[in-house]
């Protein structure tokens, strides 16, 4: 099988493009999602091989209420997922893996999860993150030394960033890597939290700051290493009572003067931090195909429910309020789906800057995941509240997927900042440009020619089926829209922007459902062309509840960037801080 691209696609924007980039400055730039990628023949006939295994397998061996219970896989769990090969299933054919591409990955991704949540952060820690890094950016030593026994299932990965005091703030870590004298091996020391598959763990990815000269000064430098996990001075913490995903294994790891070869730097001194960000982009896009498969088995769960249960002489799932649940779930999932796939399908394409995709992908995913195990818990009604139902074990083994990989809201504004960067900077040089406007006349024409085709012209999309046309108007009208209000809120913010985090959030949110609905009409034109409108049927009902609803959201979002309650959000948050209490004192409040 052919494998997804093993090199970082980070990498200069004008030779890397984005889509949704492209969107915070007006853009619709096509060539980059359509047409909607779908995984070859080759690929099928793999993806239902393995499958069919593993569901084979799960139904003999699985029970995620008693793994739930346990809090523990046995060992016959995770010896079976190295039998079935799938702990090699993304490592390169050529050092003992299946090769999978990014879109095959991320599918029996989904499958996993949809099985049992835990299994899949067993599965997704030791591969999206724990040994990614080694794929991408590790050398062909390193490579033939540590993937052969990641792909037999004889190592596990795990992957270490997070600290006490830096979660999301990776620069902010403690954790420090010392170069010994003679060059041959730094000596690690820190303490990393929240680490999943610490206690089965054979090699960590682990970041650390070293010192490095800058300019005659000494300068801290995040650097990622390759640390084999029984090396001397490596210490675990108790297993982490969670929540949800119980099963999984989570804890703190303390590194006390362990000794690194110089050999496991893991990419240049001081890349620490690029390297991170590209591996959570592939734990990002696998937590989005797990969220929106278990989203599609627990409503399965809840639409059998809905008719069998009968009330007032007929099933319920006839009544329209139970209807519209089912119906506006199908519509998200329809939308998440595409979501991933079309990102998963930017990456094995390579070239093409997905960060804001995966990102984007990720938030939409694992809320929706969240938000539909309680509408099916809700559906299901007393019994969704039992535990010998599934329902309330789904509902808190989803709630993770909100804060994993980077929480919803830093990515958010990682979104909103990112896709602000090159307006801000064409702002920024113009700005300059009027200061000596006689030496400046090309940029100063450049950007007003670009503003003028930005509020004058509404970009279109020109390769979505006639059937959507009303749809895609309405997403190319949204896109116009906050590109002029993006541009607004620069000149109005300046660098000020990067404290308004409520102004990122709807920005981000606009950007998302943008692209969620591009991806939306992009799977749905694919359908059409390939089955026919009646073959088709169903693709076209999802795109055209999705569509409309999302881009309601997408104005309210545009509109709320200039018309909102912000500053008495912030009143209201300052004076419960500084009480220590939400409300106002009532009446019946007494001493």
């Amino acid at each position: 099988m052919a494998a997804s691209p093993d090199t970082p696609h980070l990498a200069d924007p004008d030779k890397n493009p984005s889509f949704t980039r492209g969107v915070f400055e007006g853009e619709i730039r096509e060539d980059l999602v359509f047409p909607f990628p779908e995984p070859s023949a080759e690929e099928r006939e793999s993806l239902a091989q393995i499958l069919d295994a593993f569901r084979s397998w799960a139904k003999d061996t699985l029970d995620p209420a008693k793994l739930d219970h346990d809090g523990r896989f046995p060992d016959e769990v995770r010896q079976g997922m190295a039998e079935l090969g799938l702990m090699g299933l993304n490592i390169p054919e050529a050092y003992g893996g299946f090769g999978a591409s990014t879109m095959v990955f991320s599918r029996v991704f989904g499958e996993v999860g949809a099985h049992d949540a835990a299994l899949a952060v067993y599965f997704g820690a030791h591969q999206s993150i724990g040994i990614k890094g080694i794929i991408l950016f590790g050398t062909e030593d390193q490579k033939q030394r540590w993937l052969p026994r990641c792909a037999s299932g004889e190592l596990i990965g795990a992957f270490c960033l997070t600290e006490a005091g830096s979660g999301s703030d990776a620069q902010a870590m403690r954790t420090t890597a010392v170069p010994s004298a003679d060059g041959s091996h730094y000596v690690l020391n820190g303490t990393k939290i929240w680490i999943s598959n610490a206690g089965y763990a054979g090699v960590f990815t682990v970041f650390a700051k070293v010192p490095v000269l800058v300019d005659g000064k000494e300068k801290q430098r995040v650097t990622a290493f390759i640390v084999d996990a029984k090396a001397p001075g490596i210490s675990l913490g108790k297993i982490e009572e969670k929540m949800g995903i119980k099963a999984s294994d989570t804890r703190t790891v303390t590194f006390e003067n362990v000794i690194v070869p110089a050999a496991d730097l893991l990419g240049e001194v001081g890349g620490g931090f690029k390297i991170a960000l590209e591996i959570l982009n592939s734990g990002r896009l696998g937590l989005s195909a797990g969220s929106s498969r278990g989203t599609r088995e627990m409503m399965k769960l809840a639409i059998e429910y809905a008719k069998q249960r009968e009330q007032f002489g007929r099933p319920i799932g006839s009544f329209e309020m139970i209807q519209r649940k089912i119906a506006i779930a199908a519509a998200d999932c329809y939308a998440a789906d595409a979501g991933w796939m079309l990102c998963a399908g930017m990456v094995d394409r390579g070239g093409i800057d997905f960060s804001l995709e995966t990102a984007a992908c990720k938030v939409y995913a694992s809320e929706l995941a969240f938000r539909t195990a309680s509408e099916a818990m809700q559906i299901a009604g007393g019994i969704g509240y039992s535990k010998e139902y599934p329902y309330e074990r789904a509902l808190r083994d989803s709630r993770i997927n909100m804060i994993f990989e980077g929480t919803n809201e830093i990515l958010r504004a990682l979104i909103a900042l990112m896709g602000l960067q090159q307006p801000g900077e064409e702002l920024k040089a113009v700005g300059k440009a009027f200061k000596d406007p006689l030496h400046s006349i090309g940029a100063i024409s450049s950007y007003l020619t670009g503003r003028v085709k930005r509020t004058l012209v509404k970009p279109e999309f020109t390769k979505v089926h006639e059937l959507l046309a009303d749809e895609a108007d309405q997403v190319a009208v949204n896109i116009h829209g906050l590109a002029l209000a993006v541009e607004k809120a620069l000149i109005e913010h300046g660098k000020g922007i990067i404290d308004r985090q409520l102004l990122q959030e709807r920005m981000a949110n606009a950007a998302i459902d943008i692209y969620l609905a591009t991806a939306v009409l992009s799977r749905a034109t694919s359908a059409i062309r390939k089955r026919g409108p009646e073959g088709a049927a169903a693709d076209l009902e999802a795109a055209r509840l999705f569509v409309p609803m999302a881009m309601r959201r997408t104005r309210r979002a545009i509109r709320a960037l200039e018309r909102n309650a912000d500053d008495t959000v912030r009143a209201i948050a300052t004076r419960a801080m500084d009480t220590g209490d939400l409300t106002v004192p009532t009446p019946t409040d007494v001493p």
